[in-house]
């Protein structure tokens, strides 16, 4: 029976996919400036050539190729501006070696990548190529000895950017014209002029079509070609990639590289200047990913082109709200005090990415995140303030499907039961009996496992505490919090906050929430920014007035990836940090300023 579609599909079942996959966006950058990817890009191939360097003067060598180097499969997000610089080709000079090449580079991931410019061709007599991407050629000498060649791969990278120019054929007493080394190319290194009157070849340059299957690259796909060496009768050809050709007559420059191929320029004829090395260029190959039913022939051609998807980057996850505000202590009679705020919801993975790092076991059952990339929302949730009559809740923060809830405020002296949130707030003090002071279970998101604990029990004479992160409040003092290695630093966070009271019965509270206010009408303290932790209740006063609770803490997000992953963060004051070792060199991305924010992997 024939397929929905109509056409074959390789054997699975389902309609054939026909819209676009892993097509291998290519970007050819033939000036300095910036390109974006596209939406589900993963990782980036990419050819950086510098501008290859100018021939020599009078009889001079062929200039060097700039550099070229293949970078392959290098990560990056979708809808990143990639930054790019493209190099230009250096001059002929009319009386001195020919001017290298300038760099040209691509920014990935934070990280610069560079090719160096070709070195330029000697200046004659005997004189020496300059170093570079591909060395310049050496320039002749009618008499014994001959010019050098320069170095090619210099700066050195691994693999090579580009080989050595090559020196003039050695002369002699009688010898004439002998003929000037061509410049390297990135193929090979120049041929030594192969007899008197005939100029050096420029090295070979390489093409690069095999890494940007079925798209159409300009000069035929070879790049950074060296600089023939001039003489006469004879000067020498430039090489494949760009190369251009040494001057073969007296008056005559040599021919300029080719444009935006990074090849040499060619030597020039005695008293005139050696031409221009060609451009730069950067070209891109983006490999990306899209959804639906593929058949098994499309997979094989993609694997084929290397576009198929790389598996997803693994990440795990701390992701923690804003504490609740503490409660204030009334000015009604006798005064004793508010509760205090709850933790902010706590949420944390296994490890599963990097092992289970969690200290509180109660987290190890939670699975690690898994994604293809792209750039995500992260929300910071503030902590609320202690605010009269009631102080309002946390609120909450996220991360993709992950979202922690505000922890719960603190109530007033004599207002009634605590409050819910992703750790409950405690109530206030009893008043004249009126209030039972019960407590909250927390865990509003119901979460498995809770992502936040119940309050303490309030009293005559004093408040709740706040409920944390890792376990219920106790009387008056706030809940414990979790401890998190996820940054290779024990750190515990989510602490409820304490209550109010009257002498002897001040809450405390740990991991971020803030104390109860002292006595006598002392103000709850805040509970620390970036932790989650409940704000402390405020503690009754000596006159009738009202004192306020202290203001929770914001919350924060923390993401762990493998250490080839490439992230970045906005705004800029969030921050990347790659962990030392033993820690395996993973990277962390630290989220710390309330609101949204954005990461992209």
């Amino acid at each position: 029976m024939a397929s929905p579609s109509g056409s074959a599909n390789g054997g699975i079942i389902g309609v054939s996919n026909n819209s676009s996959f892993g097509k291998c966006t290519v970007t050819l950058k033939t000036a300095t400036g910036s390109f974006t990817t596209q939406p589900g890009t993963r990782l980036i191939t990419s050819v950086v050539v510098a501008g290859g360097g100018g021939g020599g003067t009078d009889w001079g060598g062929g200039g060097g190729a700039g550099g070229l180097r293949i970078l392959e499969s290098k990560s990056v997000g979708g809808n990143t501006s990639v930054p790019v610089t493209v190099g230009g080709g250096g001059a002929g000079a009319p009386a001195a070696a020919g001017v290298n090449g300038v760099d040209s580079n691509i920014i990935l991931c934070s990280t610069t990548y560079t090719s160096a410019g070709g070195g330029g061709g000697a200046v004659g007599p005997a004189g020496a190529g300059v170093n570079g991407g591909s060395g310049g050629g050496g320039s002749q000498n009618n008499g014994p000895g001959a010019g050098t060649g320069g170095t090619g791969n210099t700066p050195p990278t691994t693999p090579p950017q580009g080989n050595d120019g090559a020196p003039s054929k050695p002369g002699s007493p009688s010898a004439a014209n002998q003929g000037s080394g061509g410049g390297g190319g990135h193929g090979a290194a120049a041929v030594v002029s192969p007899a008197g009157g005939t100029g050096g070849t420029g090295g070979t340059g390489t093409d690069v079509s095999p890494y940007f299957p079925g798209a159409t690259i300009p000069n035929c796909g070879v790049y950074a070609g060296g600089g023939g060496g001039s003489t006469t009768p004879t000067g020498g050809a430039g090489g494949p990639g760009g190369g251009g050709a040494g001057a073969s007559t007296y008056p005559a420059a040599g021919t300029v590289g080719g444009t935006n191929t990074g090849g040499g320029g060619g030597g020039g004829g005695a008293n005139c200047g050696g031409a221009t090395g060609g451009p730069g260029v950067v070209i891109t190959k983006e490999l990306n990913k899209a959804s639906g039913v593929w058949s098994m022939q499309s997979q094989f051609d993609n694997l084929q082109e290397g576009t198929w998807p790389q598996p997803a980057t693994v990440y795990d996850y701390l992701v923690i709200a804003g504490g609740g505000g503490g409660g204030n202590s009334s000015n009604g009679s006798p005064h004793n005090g508010g509760g205090g705020g709850g933790a902010g919801g706590y949420r944390e993975s296994s490890g599963t990415a990097t092992g289970c790092y969690t200290v509180s076991p109660r987290n190890c059952a939670v699975a690690a995140l898994s994604s293809y990339g792209g750039t995500f929302n992260v929300v910071i949730g503030g902590g609320g303030t202690g605010a009269s009559p009631q102080p309002p809740q946390g609120t909450n923060s996220s991360f993709e499907t992950i979202t922690a809830t505000g922890g719960g405020r603190g109530r007033c002296d004599a207002d009634g039961q605590a409050s819910s949130g992703g750790s409950a707030g405690g109530a206030g003090a009893i008043s004249r009996g009126l209030h039972p002071g019960a407590t909250n279970p927390g865990n509003a998101g119901g979460f498995s496992p809770v992502e936040g604990f119940g309050s303490g029990v309030a009293s005559p004479v004093h408040g709740g505490g706040g409920g944390g992160a890792g376990a219920i409040g106790c009387g008056e003092d706030g809940g414990a919090g979790v401890t998190s290695n996820i940054t290779n630093t024990p750190t515990a966070r989510g602490g409820g906050g304490g209550a109010g009271g009257t002498s002897g019965n001040i809450g405390t509270a740990t991991a971020g929430g803030g104390a109860g206010g002292s006595v006598p009408g002392g103000a709850g303290s805040a509970g620390t920014v970036n932790t989650g932790g409940g704000g402390g209740g405020g503690s009754g006063p000596s006159n009738p007035s009202c004192i306020a609770g202290g203001n929770g803490g914001s919350g924060l997000v923390v993401l762990r990836f493998p250490s080839g992953a490439c992230v970045s963060v906005s705004p800029g004051s969030n921050s990347v940090a790659t962990l030392p070792a033993p820690a395996g060199g993973y990277k962390v991305a630290t989220f710390t300023v309330t609101g949204t924010n954005t990461v992209t992997f």
